[in-house]
């Protein structure tokens, strides 16, 4: 059994290079194999949100507070709330992140395919964002 501190890890701001906006990653727990799987807590100040990415074998968002917007590639930004469950499907071309008016926070869980766990594409636009 190995019992993982809250508070333990410290935070992150979030790259500039793959989001928008500010942004906090609180490490949850890092892959510890034979496991190949990763889970942190990330918060969005209001309109902040990811750039587009993928994830090889996939990833399941858990919506524990404030509003949010996601959108997969060709398909409607959705609203999400606390207590919704989104995954997206391996190889899926998606972005995450606040309504432009509440932050939002959730607990997202991948897994990595040869020590990959993301593909980081372009920044969403503006344009985007507002759909």
């Amino acid at each position: 059994m190995n019992i993982q501190r809250a508070g333990s890890q410290p935070s992150a701001k979030g790259p500039a290079d793959w989001f928008t906006g500010t942004v906090r990653i609180d490490p949850l727990y890092a892959v510890e194999a034979p496991s190949t799987m990763a889970g942190n807590t990330v918060t969005f100040e209001p309109g902040a949100r990811t750039a587009w990415h993928t994830h090889p074998l996939g990833q399941t968002l858990i919506i524990t507070s404030g509003r949010g917007l996601v959108q997969r590639a060709d398909g409607p930004v959705e609203t999400v709330l606390p207590g919704d469950v989104v995954r997206f499907a391996p190889g899926e071309k998606h972005w995450h992140g606040a309504s432009a008016e509440t932050a939002l926070t959730h607990i997202a869980i991948q897994e990595s395919l040869g020590g990959k766990a993301v593909d980081w594409m372009e920044h969403v636009s503006d344009e985007q964002y507002s759909r």
